[in-house]
């Protein structure tokens, strides 16, 4: 009974990882400018990896590496948000300019 539920939690932590990341590459593909895109490959990406890594460390049913699951999730939300946070930043200190809908620009220059 306890492995049908771990499969069944597994199952549905695949699932929905799956869709994060699913809609992190559709917004890679049809999001208009870098920073946009940039932003649903961080969140989105993040997300959904962080739960595919939980799953297979649930589905292994070893506490060791359910903790390494666990670590490498952890990992994930503290550093791609930052990187993408700093790329973005490198990218507009740079001049890549923004996307034509957008319609705020908090850090150009004054």
């Amino acid at each position: 009974m306890i492995d049908f539920i771990v499969a069944v939690i597994t199952a549905l932590l695949l699932i929905t990882g799956a869709l994060f990341a699913l809609s992190a590459a559709i917004g890679l593909v049809r999001l208009p400018d870098l920073y946009t895109r940039m932003h649903s490959a961080s969140k989105a990406g993040t997300v959904g990896s962080g739960l595919l890594l939980f799953a297979a460390g649930l589905y292994s049913q070893d506490p060791v590496i359910l903790v390494r699951a666990i670590a490498g999730f952890v990992f994930f939300l503290l550093t791609a948000p930052v990187s993408a946070h700093l790329l973005a930043r490198a990218a507009h200190h740079s001049g890549y300019d923004l996307g034509g809908i957008s319609v705020r620009d908090d850090m150009r220059k004054r």
